[in-house]
């Protein structure tokens, strides 16, 4: 078990008699990255504003970094820094100067500002562009420079809300690179809101699904796809075949069917033209390879079906009776 850096307990916010925010427990720890998923109206932004200070709850417990951030979210701001899908600079500034000016509004001495940006431009690769004004900038650019900004107060959260926006793919990879340079080298914890699933998985330890102001699910992967597939088939293992090398093929193929679905764990058997799939409760690809040796055939190739983020997600949206299940 981790160090907890975020605690949200019983957190609710209600508007009249909606709730954007309901009942969420969550704990984050230190250094892990967080997938915060849900689409529009789900609760993801009110409860990054109750996080940060900016909007109180009306019941429940938030604490970041150790502290309330209801009674006190000018400490709270002091150790987390936010980065919005679109970051605000003036723009006839150089990046460098924006940084600076940045670090002198927390307090660091002109030499210590000028010292500390440099080093942050570096590290986000924007050296080359230190003194190139932000209105030059391109949208990959502004945002590298967007995260050196909410690093300039060495905090030891970043929120980070839709970063990589309106980026090229290029541009995509190097900045999730530096999210999880920062995480694990730095031991910087983040918190990443995004509607990009592939790129959620790419980087974040743990996901948790939002909807209707509800946290239906956290985990990682795995154990997200077991819990939601364990009633079906969390594994499948899929292989292809060469003959078995002597006559009546189906006869053999029969023996086979009836080896496999005679494993534990085994729910289900398919063949067509050399191509097998087993569907189970646990992961038997080794029992499966050397049934099908045993029953003579060539085994060319065997590989586990793993259940990504976009196959969980839709899972979650496929109708009330898994909500019901989940929530």
């Amino acid at each position: 078990m981790g160090e907890s850096i975020i605690e949200l307990k019983g957190l609710t916010k209600r508007y009249g008699g909606f709730a954007a925010v309901d009942h969420l427990d969550l704990t984050i720890d230190k250094g892990e990255i967080f997938g915060l998923l849900g689409p529009n109206g789900a609760g993801k932004s009110t409860t990054i504003l109750m996080m940060l200070g900016l909007t109180e709850p009306t019941s429940g417990v938030v604490r970041v970094c150790g502290v309330d951030s209801t009674v006190n979210p000018i400490e709270v701001k002091r150790r987390v820094g936010y980065l919005p899908d679109d970051v605000g600079f003036y723009e006839n500034l150089s990046g460098r100067e924006n940084l600076i000016y940045t670090a002198r509004l927390n307090r660091l001495s002109q030499n210590e500002a000028e010292a500390r940006v440099d080093r942050l431009l570096e590290r986000v690769g924007l050296q080359q562009a230190t003194d190139k004004k932000v209105g030059k900038y391109s949208r990959g650019m502004r945002q590298r420079l967007g995260l050196a900004d909410v690093l300039v107060k060495n905090p030891e959260v970043i929120i980070l809300d839709e970063p990589t926006l309106g980026i090229d793919p290029i541009g995509v990879r190097e900045f999730l690179e530096l999210i999880v340079a920062l995480s694990r080298e730095d031991r910087i914890t983040v918190l990443l809101s995004s509607h990009h699933l592939h790129q959620v998985q790419q980087v974040c330890d743990r996901v948790g699904i939002f909807v209707a102001g509800r946290l239906l699910a956290e985990g990682n992967v795995a154990e997200l796809s077991h819990k939601l597939f364990s009633d079906t088939e969390p594994y499948i293992i899929e292989a292809t075949l060469g003959a078995t090398g002597v006559g009546n093929g189906g006869t053999h193929t029969e023996a086979l069917k009836d080896a496999l679905l005679g494993l534990n764990h085994v729910k289900s058997v398919t063949f067509d033209e050399g191509r097998l799939r087993v569907g189970g409760a646990e992961d038997v690809s080794a029992d499966v390879a050397q049934a099908v040796v045993n029953s003579g055939f060539r085994l060319h190739s065997l590989t586990m079906k793993e259940y990504g983020l976009d196959d969980i997600y839709t899972k979650y949206f496929e109708g009330g009776e898994v909500y019901g299940k989940i929530a």
